[in-house]
């Protein structure tokens, strides 16, 4: 007996199979040569499927033969209930659908056939109608679609209904002989999935005379099927509605294409003001107005910001007349919850209502904006570059009632947004090698001092030591003190161009990094007394002016290489020693500055600093009188290697002075040592 079962059961899913390999369209159009199949789109077969279906439930004859394919459940789905309606009409109504969730074959309202999705009609489309005095039929085949297909599709018009785009090939007549062929391949696809509805379509087959015929017989079936007696109003009113639903889509994706050529217009617009210029200005510019105008809205604005930025000042905008301008205001963007948002998650936001979102009802800076401009709909699009804020544009809908936004809409600001971004880089790029222009330019100058100062600061000394060196070879009777004075000269400008070629190297040092920092806890007394030990053994002691100090009291020790710390007193020293005079006065002070650096001061009453001058004095080789017709002596390096030490250790140093001999006072901050600091100097 299992064997028996067995047998029949794999000679049952054979002859399902060769059953469902061809297509009832092929074979209705192998039986019937006539027939010329037409395009139809599937907005066209919605439409006349439900007038036929219009034309059963409008008809008071007996009940009709009913056969529907649906290709897919979830298509069978959004039908369902008509066909509730049409069992009302009639025991003869067939449902055929491939399952996908819980579609399957029973008899409930009508009759369900669940069909394999190996079945040629899973690319199909039927509806069979057959009564006594009318008959129509619908089948048709979907032609397939490529993914490239239905990307040109999207491309042509984004808001375009995928779906509605789907076409057929197939027929649809009022003939009754056409409609019994159908219906005869179509119960037979029945009857080889459900048999055991083989005398229910038996009955319905003799009553219509389904199979009676064949292909000759067929064409000169004419009875009674163009003779209706029921109201075909229904039919036309589906009609008109189909062509009016044509007409309505037709002009949306004429609408869409307008909207596509608006954006690409747009697009190019703003391109091409990159394109023409370098100026950020000009092109945020730009894209404020064409952007505003082409969306309509009441304000657009666009602004540079960051992500660390606390506020951001409107320099672009766009309004429509009677809109309240907001262009040279500062807005807050540390507390304001929609720009958090953009930071937080790097995506645009859209606020449809300000009225009813919370967003802005719940924040005080939001809702100011609210009351004082009207907002009633507001977008915020960010305009990021390789994830780098720099800046917003934001548009205003002002109104009682709010704006509906459409994708279109956001896409365009989207893609607008990363045009602005690729103007911004493109600007600051130029605006960067404008930058590193100058600094070719300050470096060629600065070669140019090296070249003239370092020949003007060897060629003397070397000058004066092979003169002084000449008299004593070939004066051997020069007298001893005459010897000795020659003997100092040339020591004395050995050690100048020995300051002069360690000044090079310790710049170059400390510019390029290759110093080793050893900080320590040091007193900053020490470090003073230290370099005033220096200056008062290189120079005679009536030559320096009166130096003071004045230290605050319980000052902290400070955290620095001791070694660099008294190479900047000293240098800073030395310069005051230059510019006084010996009745002049020199002051080193002390005090703490906010709890986290001690700030050092050496002032003097000397010549002083022009104010437009206090920056550039810390330039390498600077000298107030030229660098070849000086009369303090110096290489122009001292201030510079002062600077390279201070930013070091992270502190400060600068310069004041009221000008011409009013004395000037170099300032420079180090840090103190907190308990921390202190505890891993030690270890």
């Amino acid at each position: 007996m299992q064997l028996r079962d067995g047998f029949l059961s794999r000679l049952l899913l054979e002859t399902i199979y060769m059953s469902i390999s061809t297509s009832v369209l092929s074979d209705l159009l192998q039986t019937l040569p006539y027939l010329r199949p037409q395009l139809y789109f599937k907005a066209s077969l919605t439409a006349l499927s439900h007038a036929m279906e219009d034309q059963v439930l409008a008809a008071t004859l007996d009940a009709p033969l009913v056969i529907a394919s649906f290709q897919r459940e979830r298509f069978y789905r959004q039908e369902a209930h008509r066909y509730e309606r049409l069992a009302q009409r009639s025991d003869q109504v067939y449902v055929l659908a491939a399952p996908e969730t819980d579609f399957a074959s029973s008899s409930e309202y009508y009759e369900k056939v669940a069909f394999d999705l190996e079945d040629a009609l899973c690319h199909e489309w039927h509806l069979i109608v057959i009564a006594q005095n009318y008959a129509t039929c619908l089948v048709c085949r979907e032609f397939p679609r490529s993914a490239n297909q239905d990307l040109q599709l999207r491309e042509l018009s984004p808001n375009l209904d995928m779906d509605t785009a789907r076409r057929f090939e197939g027929v649809w007549t009022s003939e009754r002989g056409v409609s019994l062929k159908a219906a005869d391949l179509l119960l037979a696809r029945i009857q080889t999935y459900r048999p055991e509805l083989a005398n229910k379509i038996n009955d319905v087959r003799r009553r219509f005379h389904i199979g009676k015929y064949n292909s000759i017989d067929v064409v000169t079936v004419q009875t009674s099927e163009y003779a209706c007696d029921i109201d075909t109003d229904p039919f036309v009113q589906r009609l008109v509605t189909y062509l009016q639903a044509s007409q309505y889509k037709l002009h949306k994706a004429y609408r869409s294409i307008a909207a596509q050529a608006r954006k690409e217009r747009l697009v190019n617009s703003i391109t091409t003001t990159i394109r023409r210029s370098l100026n950020p200005q000009e092109v945020l510019h730009a894209a404020a107005q064409e952007l505003g105008q082409i969306l309509g809205a009441c304000r657009c604005l666009i602004y540079r910001a960051s992500k660390i930025e606390s506020s951001a000042n409107i320099e672009h905008e766009f309004i429509r007349a009677g809109i309240t301008s907001v262009k040279g205001q500062t807005w807050q963007l540390d507390n304001n919850p929609l720009f958090a948002e953009v930071v937080q998650y790097s995506e645009g936001v859209c606020v449809a209502d300000t009225m009813n979102d919370s967003r802005t009802s719940n924040s005080p800076v939001i809702w100011k904006h609210v009351e004082k401009l009207g907002i009633r709909s507001w977008l915020l699009e960010p305009v990021f570059y390789q994830g780098r804020l720099l800046g917003i544009i934001e548009l205003h809908y002002c109104g009682n009632s709010p704006h509906t936004w459409h994708t279109g809409e956001i896409d365009l600001v989207k893609a607008i947004a990363i045009q602005i971004g690729a103007a911004l880089i493109q600007a600051e790029s130029f605006a960067n090698l404008e930058e590193l222009n100058s600094q070719l330019e300050a470096l060629d100058r600065t070669r140019s001092n090296l070249i003239a100062i370092t020949g003007h600061e060897l060629r003397t000394p070397l000058s004066t030591i092979q003169v002084c060196l000449e008299s004593l070879a070939t004066e051997p009777d020069m007298p001893l003190e005459l010897r000795q004075v020659m003997l100092n000269t040339a020591l004395s400008d050995s050690e100048r161009m020995r300051k002069l070629v360690q000044d090079f190297l310790t710049l170059s040092n400390l510019e390029s990094g290759r110093v080793e920092w050893h900080p320590e806890s040091l007193p900053l007394e020490e470090c003073i007394d230290l370099a005033l030990s220096r200056i008062r053994a290189r120079t005679a002691k009536e030559d320096l002016p009166q130096i003071n100090t004045d230290i605050a009291d319980n000052l902290p020790l400070v955290l620095a290489d001791g070694d660099w710390l008294v190479e900047v007193l000293a240098k800073l020293m030395d310069n005051a020693c230059k510019f006084t005079p010996s009745d002049g006065k020199i002051t080193i002070s002390g005090r703490l500055l906010n709890n986290q650096m001690v700030e050092v001061t050496v002032a003097d009453t000397g010549r002083g600093i022009e104010p437009n001058r206090l920056e550039i004095v810390f330039d390498r080789f600077y000298q107030e009188e030229g660098a070849l017709r000086r009369t303090a002596g110096g290489t122009g390096l001292g201030l510079a290697i002062c600077r390279q030490i201070v930013k070091g250790w992270g502190g400060d140093i600068w310069a004041q002075s009221t000008g011409k001999n009013q004395g000037s006072e170099f300032h420079f901050t180090v840090p103190i040592v907190t308990k921390t600091q202190e505890s891993v100097v030690r270890s």
